[in-house]
């Protein structure tokens, strides 16, 4: 039982992200994206996707997907050149954190 516990946690320790964003430092961050992806990620471009109510993990990851050339698009890949692991995980959360499209189900 306690190994069982143990992977458990393990498990979940693993799955959460790696590191938790500032929703409100991310907003902040979050100006020069609004450009394309809208001030809230809800972009009314077509040709941008929408940011906004993404999984904040999904969204760190395409940054850091961006960052090390393993997502290839030259306008975000410029974007987020200088950007720290801080500064993503605060995009992430702000982006995460706005309502994004509603789905009826």
């Amino acid at each position: 039982m306690r190994k069982t516990t143990a992977a458990l946690v393990a498990l979940l320790m693993i799955s959460a992200p790696a590191m938790a964003g500032d929703p409100a430092a991310g907003k902040e961050k979050a100006a020069v994206c609004g450009a394309c992806h809208g001030a809230d990620g809800n972009s009314a471009i077509p040709d941008f996707p929408r940011l906004a109510g993404q999984q904040e993990d999904y969204l760190l990851r395409a940054l850091q997907d961006y960052k090390l050339g393993r997502r290839k698009n030259p306008i975000m890949g410029a974007q987020v050149e200088a950007l720290s692991k801080a500064d993503m995980a605060d995009l992430a959360a702000w982006f995460s954190s706005q309502q994004g499209l509603v789905v009826k189900r």
